[in-house]
């Protein structure tokens, strides 16, 4: 966050004077004619509303943890006076953690939601099937942006014989990329009968997904190239066939880390090279990132579980046209409706859920 402390809380006291003014003209608005303007208010202080609340907790901690401190420096009981000391102590570590929480809300609504993003599709377990299924979810996140003018480029892929992808990483440009896609890094479950499979036994099969928005240059300084171990190599598709006739491939690692990106897509070297440097600034600020959060949680003794991606987080079935996602308990019998792009009402489902666990933690 780039805004100082003191003009972050002022910041949040404006934010607050907004939604006591929007409470009151949804109420009056609440029996008039007018419903776009109604509808209209009622989204802005929907929008408002989780971080006006945790706002207003991280003040009522605030005067407690006052309260706390003076009785700490008051004269009489001392054992009073050591639970007073404790409770001050204890008050001000919940409200470090509110302003974490707070810092983090501005960062998605201000940082986040016109910056493109990079989706990383990979194939897990289940061979072929998996490379298939890559191929399908690739599908369904072009179509779904493509419902809200989102574009999607390619940046890099590698396809499998039997059509599918061993992995593809989609770039996907317009305002509210991050928020539409933000509830997609995981493990995704798929449950159907392969073409092959001849005693029509279902497949369980494993994608993972990892959802990145690109770096801007005040978050990632600019890499040294004496980081930087660049190779060029002639591109090849499924079963090693060359399908360039120069060396335009590129794989670039960056060394202090050991992470390695490549990129063959274009038949420009150049234009390789700079789609693998995109890529490999969005995974280095992504590991940054869960260093960050690895820190916090260590400093908190506890784990900081939007670092996880290795848990199971939806399932799609296919003989029974169902999606299940696990975070939150929700399945829809239309999978074929969800794959054709249309994943609104599962993601509106998880933000909602969302913005629930965020309010319950900001007032335990």
């Amino acid at each position: 966050m780039n805004l100082p402390r003191d003009q972050f809380l002022a910041h949040l006291e404006e934010l607050d004077d907004r939604y006591t003014q929007l409470e009151e003209q949804v109420a009056s608005h609440a029996s008039r004619p007018d419903a776009a303007e109604y509808q209209r208010l009622s989204k802005e202080l929907a929008g408002l509303k989780e971080t006006v609340l945790t706002f207003r907790t991280y003040q009522r901690i605030e005067r407690d943890a006052q309260e706390a401190e003076q009785l700490v420096h008051a004269q009489g009981d001392p054992e009073l006076r050591e639970l007073a000391r404790e409770e001050a102590v204890s008050l001000r570590l919940h409200q470090t953690r509110l302003l974490e929480q707070l810092e983090q809300l501005w960062r998605e609504e201000h940082e986040a939601a016109e910056r493109p993003i990079l989706v990383e599709i990979r194939a897990g377990t289940g061979g072929l099937e998996a490379g298939l299924f890559v191929g399908d979810l690739s599908r369904m996140y072009t179509k779904y942006a493509a419902k809200f003018h989102l574009s999607v480029e390619v940046m890099d892929s590698h396809p499998t014989e039997a059509g599918g992808f061993k992995d593809l990483i989609l770039s996907v440009k317009g305002p509210g990329a991050f928020e539409r896609f933000k509830f997609e890094s995981g493990v995704h479950r798929v449950q159907r009968v392969p073409q092959t499979e001849a005693q029509g036994r279902i497949h369980t099969s494993t994608v993972t997904v990892v959802v990145l928005p690109e770096p801007e240059e005040v978050e990632l300084p600019p890499i040294p190239s004496k980081d930087l171990q660049i190779d060029v190599f002639r591109s090849s598709g499924p079963g090693g066939q060359s399908v360039n006739t120069t060396d335009s491939a590129v794989r670039i690692r960056h060394l202090p880390s050991g992470l390695m990106v490549t990129c063959q897509d274009e038949r420009s070297q150049l234009r390789n090279k700079e789609k693998a440097m995109r890529v490999l600034r969005a995974r280095l600020l992504d590991l940054k990132r869960q260093t960050q959060q690895a820190q916090i949680a260590s400093s908190r003794r506890r784990q900081v579980k939007s670092a996880e991606r290795s848990e199971k987080i939806r399932t799609y079935n296919f003989p029974d046209r169902r999606i299940t996602d696990h975070r939150i308990g929700l399945t829809l019998h239309k999978l074929d409706v969800v794959l054709e792009g249309n994943l609104q009402e599962l993601v509106d489902a998880l933000a909602a859920a969302d913005r629930t666990k965020s309010l319950q933690s900001a007032s335990s």
